[in-house]
């Protein structure tokens, strides 16, 4: 069992910036990849990022890459999401979520169902 919990969403305007946090807890949250996935209301969740357990592999969805930046913090199993420029179409709820992974370089799917654990998720409004 895996416990996730984000924080640092709030209220931005268009153009600036904010950072997530994903604190893991429990037995062995070194066995579990990461990824952070978004739901604006009326939509989908969708694949924001993901990062293999070395924290050396990341993956983006392509319309993010080079606003959002995925990073690991190993020794705090922590993941952070550094988000720049940020749009108001990136308002959304925003997940992390934990990928159990053998080996610690894969970088986990973009879909949900490759995802064992979720956190409750963290509200990011971007005013225009």
């Amino acid at each position: 069992q895996v416990q996730l919990v984000e924080s640092g969403g709030g209220l931005v305007q268009a153009g600036g910036s904010l950072r997530l946090s994903c604190a893991a807890s429990g037995p062995t949250p070194s066995n579990y990849a990461m990824g952070w996935f978004r739901q604006a209301p009326g939509k989908e969740r969708e694949f924001v990022a993901a990062i293999s357990r070395s924290g050396g592999r990341t993956n983006y969805a392509d319309s993010l890459k080079g606003r959002f930046i995925m990073s690991t913090d190993n020794a705090k199993n922590t993941v952070l999401l550094q988000m720049n420029s940020l749009k108001p179409e990136d308002t959304a709820v925003y997940y992390c979520a934990a990928a159990f992974q053998v080996s610690a370089s894969v970088v986990p799917g973009t879909n949900l169902d490759a995802y064992d654990y979720w956190g409750q998720g963290t509200q990011v409004t971007v005013s225009s």
